[in-house]
């Protein structure tokens, strides 16, 4: 590739630079770059193997600056191609949500349903995000249902309670109405007692195995034809504690023909024998299942929508029996697909993460290597990030994947404006320097010039990143202080003007004095350690700052420094 050529492709990577950059409102991606640059030049593709190096550091360049600086030398380069940006950002979009099937304005009732077995992960926080979204839309209520009425299998965490509520107040969201399935046991009595009443549940001993045989076969089990009397003595010696665990049930009486098996003569009530945890139902033995306590509290709550799994197709089915029954009208649902995370090594399992925390592979459930809202939020991660990128889904009968970088790209959004910024360098190599200005000035925010200056001394040596520190005898222009030359094992000042940087792509790296401060950088890659400008000192903990050239993070502790790294 030629002179000509190169400059060729450094003018026209710049602008698609620029473009990528804009339009996202954040850095720019060579990958992101490179595609358009190539279908917009074919007479680049016979140099294949050496356009992307260039692009590279096009990229790297356009990335040094501000925002503003960004859209300024777009309108210089392209103007046709940022309006159309702009026109685009003015545009009028279709939500991401579709509005709710039959949902009339202050009429709309939905609720989660969480098990509060431990904290929530990422996953957990869609649906959360989704209802929050639609109650805002159409004036409705949000219910946080607690299905807490298995004491064994999906035993419930003391702690998770609060822990979901305060996920879902992160996330923007205030619950109307906040309910424990376990304070309602009584409530459960009552409606199966009604529903012997009606001819639609019976008790049944029979092993689990043999009714599964029978079942399948499409045969009445022997209990099936008790009478209600019977019945409600049994459900009575149940309630009292007579039976042990698996000694007897209560089923609901569907259509032992049904061609769903599923669906036939499903258990309402079963006994267990390890006690709850929450004092209140801990001598509680007869507890509900799922399908007929929740739609049990649906029904009681004024729920008008669902939005649940795919998967979970057969609970609508179920609990329409009770719903038949009892004449009432089934909320209408919205069924979706499951959602994947990107990202992140510890898996989207409570379980699996409760067992992290407490062998010590997690330092606790907000480690900046779990995938947990408590995490994102000491990260410095808005919650308003998080439910933008999962409204973003939608709700899709397919799987979707939500991709960490929407979040990101959200919360660049939301901080970036208010975000000071400071040098850290990681792992720094220090070199002595002379010929330098004796402080470097770079602008506390480059957006903002009302906000002044940082005093940056540089002092006789300065730290900089090994992947920064020049060969011999090449430049790099120290950030807001100047351009310096290796010669030896020194830095030595230079007479370059910023004209260095834009026209002879001199790079720009940041650096720090001897007396920067020591921080603890905790990433979900692992702690890093490094210094930052001495000005970092006076940052405050829960400030979400700018590390320039690394990350953003939020400060959460002094004396040591620690800080929590967000995005980049």
């Amino acid at each position: 590739m030629d002179d000509d050529l190169r400059d060729a492709v450094r003018r026209a990577a710049e602008v698609h630079a620029l473009a990528n950059a804009v339009e996202h409102g954040s850095e720019a991606q060579t990958g992101a770059v490179l595609g358009p640059l190539m279908g917009d030049h074919p007479e680049f593709r016979e140099h294949g193997d050496e356009v992307p190096g260039v692009v590279g550091e096009v990229v790297a360049r356009v990335n040094d600056l501000s925002a503003a600086e960004r859209r300024e030398r777009l309108a210089a380069a392209a103007p046709d191609r940022l309006a159309a940006i702009d026109a685009d950002d003015d545009g009028d979009e279709e939500p991401a949500l579709p509005d709710l099937p039959n949902a009339t304005a202050g009429e709309v009732t939905m609720r989660v349903a969480p098990n509060p077995n431990g904290p929530w992960h990422v996953g957990h926080a869609r649906m959360a995000a989704v209802i929050g979204t639609y109650k805002q839309r159409y004036d409705g209520r949000f219910v946080c249902r607690f299905d807490d009425t298995d004491p064994d299998t999906k035993r419930p965490d003391l702690g998770a309670y609060d822990a979901i509520l305060d996920a879902i107040d992160y996330l923007g969201f205030t619950p109307d109405e906040v309910i424990r399935a376990s304070d309602r046991l009584e409530t459960y009595y009552d409606h199966a007692r009604d529903l012997i009443d009606a001819g639609g549940a019976y008790t049944c001993s029979c092993p689990q195995a043999a009714f599964s045989e029978l079942k399948n076969a499409g045969e009445a089990c022997p209990h099936r034809d008790k009478t209600a009397e019977q019945t409600h003595a049994e459900f009575e010696r149940m309630v009292d504690g007579d039976y042990g665990e698996g000694e007897l049930v209560l089923r609901v009486r569907t259509d032992i023909e049904h061609p769903n098996p599923a669906l036939r003569d499903w258990v309402a009530f079963r006994i267990v024998d390890r006690p709850h945890p929450r004092e209140t139902a801990a001598d509680y033995r007869c507890w509900p299942m799922l399908d007929f306590q929740s739609g049990v509290d649906d029904h009681l709550t004024g729920v008008s929508h669902i939005v649940r799994g795919i998967d979970l197709q057969d609970s609508a089915k179920r609990q329409q029996f009770v719903y038949d029954y009892f004449d009432w009208t089934y909320p209408e649902v919205v069924h979706w697909g499951h959602v994947q995370v990107d990202e992140f090594d510890a898996p989207l399992s409570t379980s699996t993460l409760s067992e992290m925390v407490a062998d010590g592979r997690l330092d606790g459930w907000d480690d900046p290597r779990a995938p947990t809202l408590a995490a994102l939020e000491r990260r410095g991660i808005r919650g308003e990030a998080v439910v933008a990128a999962m409204v973003e889904l939608g709700t899709s009968t397919s799987d979707v994947e939500l991709s960490m970088s929407s979040v990101y790209a959200e919360n660049r959004e939301l901080v970036d404006d208010r975000a000071d910024r400071y040098f850290l360098v990681r792992d720094g190599e220090r070199l002595p320097v002379t010929d330098t200005p004796a402080e470097g000035t770079p602008p506390v925010h480059p957006d903002h010039e009302e906000r002044g200056r940082r005093s940056i001394p540089a002092g006789d040596a300065v730290y900089l990143e090994p992947d920064d520190v020049p060969a011999p005898d090449e430049r790099v222009w120290l950030k807001g202080l100047g351009g310096v030359r290796r010669s030896g094992d020194r830095l030595v000042g230079t007479d370059d003007g910023i004209e260095a940087v834009r026209d002879e792509g001199v790079p720009v790296v940041h650096w720090v004095p001897d007396d920067g401060v020591p921080v603890r950088l905790r990433t979900p890659d692992g702690d890093v350690t490094g210094r930052a400008e001495p000005g970092f000192a006076g940052a405050a903990v829960d400030e979400v700052v700018q590390f320039e050239r690394v990350c953003f993070a939020r400060v959460d502790a002094r004396d040591p420094a620690v800080a929590y790294f967000a995005h980049r």
